[in-house]
């Protein structure tokens, strides 16, 4: 179901930390518009310090605590990719989201050009039910502090193994 109604993507920290977004009107429809909040994720994980290393994040279609209203869900930080605390597999296997980000800050970041350095980068894999004919769907993006968006792919009907981050993204969701 195809809606006019915009979306309300709003970032969220702790501690200096980018910890989510909370959104709001409704949730993305379609590829592009996943792909259009894809862009907007790592435009605020390009901003200096936000994010210190590259983190998974999982959709959650559950409501904060006091929502403003129109409120839909939340794009929650589930941990880091690498390290004792990182996302292990299997983490999402009993309840699969609609939607994984994985956004790479600045640091962790090889820009497409060389003179965008400080660009930000992430993937979100929309997984699919490749046995029900449901195709996987992703995208990438990087951009800039300035907004700048220097990259944007999407596809669908990957190999979630072809790509580095959408390999990552299916093994989390692997039981």
């Amino acid at each position: 179901m195809r809606s006019n109604s915009p979306i309300g993507v709003t970032p969220f920290h702790a501690g200096g930390t980018l910890r989510g977004f909370v959104i709001s009107g409704r949730w993305p429809d379609t590829t592009k518009e996943w792909s259009q909040m894809l862009v907007l994720a790592v435009r605020v994980a390009s901003m200096p310090g936000l994010l210190t290393t590259s983190t998974v994040f999982g959709v959650r279609e559950e409501l904060p605590d006091e929502p403003e209203p129109d409120t839909v869900g939340l794009v929650i930080a589930e941990g880091p990719v690498l390290g004792e605390d990182g996302v292990r597999p299997g983490r999402f296997a009993e309840h699969i989201p609609p939607a994984l980000f994985m956004l790479h800050p600045p640091a962790e970041t090889n820009p497409s050009l060389p003179e965008c350095t400080g660009a930000a980068s992430g993937c979100v894999l929309l997984p699919g039910i490749p046995h029900l004919g449901l195709e996987h769907r992703a995208a990438w993006a990087e951009a800039e502090a300035d907004g700048t968006v220097t990259s944007l792919v999407s596809r669908v009907g990957l190999d979630p193994i072809s790509d580095p981050d959408t390999a990552v993204l299916a093994m989390l969701l692997a039981a």
